[in-house]
Formats: C-alpha cells, structure tokens, sequence
C-alpha cells in the first residue's frame, strides 16, 4: 500500500529524517539530533513537529451545535468562540471511537481535529450524525504544524503571529486559511498551526532558521506525550475503553454527564452508576529497562490483572515510564504491580499522572 505523505515530506528528507509508516502516512520518525535529543530540546527551548497526518474536519451551519452534542459528550454552544475543548465520540457501548480537539471559530463554525488512522471512521460517522441535522461537514486539506516548548511563542511572535494574548485552548485565525491554537499533546506550552498546504515548506524553514528551534519525529512526540501522561488513541484508548476507565470524566461537563443526550449517554451512565472496574494510572517500572505497551501485568499470586496501554524510557525522568489498565482496588498511588516483560517481571508501583509537570499557559 502506498503510504499518503504530507506536504512538508521532501523537507523532512532533506533534513535527514528517517521515515517511517504511521497510521497509512510516510511521517519522520527522527532526525539526526536523535529521539533523547529531539525530546530534551522541546523542554528547553521548542520543538517542531509535522502533525499534518491529522485530520482536520470544518462543521458548520445551524445545526453545527446539536450535531457535536449528538457526536460527543460535549456542550458546544457553552464553548466561546476563539476556545477549543478536549472531547471524543463515543459508540453505543460508551467506547472510545476517537479523542478529538472541537474548536469554536464562529457562531455555527467549528473544527474537529481527529487522529490519522481514525479519519474515515470519524468522517463516515460524523456525517451520518450531521445528514439528520442543518449541518455541513467539509475535510480541511491544510498543512498542520505544532511548536512545542518554552521558546515557542518567542519564536512565533519573530514570524509575525501575534499570538501572545492567548491562553491555553485559545485560538486565532490570523489570516484566511490560517488556524492558530495554544495546544499541543507534549505538556509543554505551545501551539499548533494549520496553514495552506502551498505555504507550509516556507514557513516550516522559517521557524527552523531560528536556533531555538529543532525539528522532532514521532519518536520524541511519543516519549513527551507519555511523560505528560496523554493517551494515544489505538493504545490508551479504544472502542473497548470508555472515558471513565481512561480517567477522562473531567472532560465531560457536569451538566452533559447527566442530561446529555450524546450517542453512548445511556452506557455512559451507567458505568458511573455501577463504578468502573479497572482504571487508567500511572506505572514506574523498577530499574532501567522500558516496559513496553502490550505487557501483562500480573499480581503478586501470577494472576493476569491488567495490561499496560503505553510504555518507554523518558528523557526527562531519566527511566522507564508507562500506563496502563489495573482493577479500580489496585489505582491507588503506591499500590505495585508485576509486568511480565518477556518472561521477566519487573515491579512498577502505581503513581499519579503525570510524570512531568504541564506548563500550558492559564
């Protein structure tokens, strides 16, 4: 199958990158600074990360609002303009399809931001929703940049964004075709930029002409995303995970928890009725060795328990880190538990999210 390529890939060739095949997309797994270097720099200073594999999807009209109340858990005509909200849809069975980023532009004009591998399901169900309701849906085939780090508003304001007055989740539309929203998925601060496809090599090399800026792959994007404690949908989260397995009620507003008529609202309820029986949590694995994603994790009688959802070295903890799935009785900060790693069991203990402290702009 011939892999889609965004439109910064000869870019990321000349650069040196290795690439590598990431959810049907040809996307730079590092550069030669190197994984540990890519990540420590976007701590420092700022990082750029080419997200342009995901999906952008434009919902407007005057039924705009009601379709992401039917789609999601999610109020959409509390969220002001200019504001974006972390949200995902559900199935019936109050399982994750895909956690997305929904962004007011306007009274009837919103964004939905969707993962790379879940863009056909989400457009084939978002426009299922929408064909009942006053509501458009339209594919954005926009170039998607994130700067990431300490340095990145620094660095955007020296290219002429004036970007400074936002807040984390804020939002601009500094030109047509332009989308600028202090987000990112590192814990760092930072912003995420959609532009024109025809003008995103120029700009790219614009930021990249700036000494505090690094390019970065998927490789540092992993390994800052897992210190911070964010989900990866296909690992963290599934169609078989509902949002509070995932420790993710607190994106559901009060208010849509109870009265919310979302499609998976009845499974939804319930589980909060009957409490959850497994929980997502924080892991430290005993010693140096990365347990990895995938790993059973046992109790102290060799017992299956749970497993682990996402796993690697961080850089800036200086040690193995991971996440995963244990009963409810066990997700208690200081509980242990044994991953089996290979026919090896290494101890991690239980501990609070995230590994390293967020710095978003308030």
């Amino acid at each position: 199958m011939d892999l889609k390529t965004t439109p910064l890939n000869r870019l990321h060739i000349d650069s040196g990158a290795k690439m590598g095949a990431f959810a049907g997309w040809s996307m730079p797994l590092f550069y030669p600074l190197g994984v540990m270097k890519e990540h420590r720099h976007t701590r420092a200073a700022a990082g750029l990360f080419d997200i342009s594999h995901m999906r952008q999807i434009m919902v407007t009209g005057a039924g705009a609002a009601a379709c992401l109340d039917r789609l999601c858990p999610i109020a959409a005509e509390a969220i002001a303009p200019g504001t974006s909200k972390y949200t995902f849809m559900l199935n019936e069975e109050g399982g994750i399809i895909d956690d997305l980023i929904v962004t007011r532009l306007g009274e009837a004009r919103f964004i939905v931001v969707a993962n790379a591998g879940c863009a056909e399901k989400d457009l084939a169900h978002i426009g299922a929703v929408a064909g009942g309701l006053d509501a458009a849906i339209e594919e954005l085939p926009r170039a998607f940049l994130a700067l990431q780090g300490p340095e990145a508003e620094a660095v955007l304001m020296g290219q002429g964004l004036d970007v400074a007055g936002l807040s984390f989740l804020q939002t601009a539309e500094p030109e047509p075709g332009w989308f600028v929203s202090r987000s990112g998925y590192t814990g760092e601060d930072g912003f995420e930029v959609a532009l024109p496809a025809e003008r995103a090599a120029e700009f790219a090399a614009k930021l990249l002409a700036d000494a505090r800026v690094a390019f970065c792959g998927l490789g540092a994007r992993d390994s800052l995303r897992l210190e911070a404690g964010l989900c990866l949908y296909g690992q963290d989260l599934t169609e078989e995970i509902s949002p509070i397995e995932a420790s993710l009620l607190w994106a559901v507003p009060k208010e849509v928890r109870e009265t919310g008529t979302f499609i998976g609202a009845d499974a939804f309820r319930a589980l909060r009725r009957e409490g959850r029986a497994r929980a997502r949590v924080g892991l430290k694995p005993e010693g140096r060795a990365p347990v990895r994603g995938g790993a059973r994790l046992l109790d102290s009688a060799g017992a299956e328990i749970g497993f682990v959802s996402s796993g690697g070295y961080g850089p800036t903890v200086e040690g193995p880190v991971a996440m995963g799935y244990v009963p409810t009785e066990r997700a208690k900060p200081g509980n242990t538990v044994e991953a089996d790693v290979r026919g090896k069991m290494i101890a991690c203990t239980v501990v609070k999210l995230p590994f390293v402290p967020t710095r978003y702009k308030s």
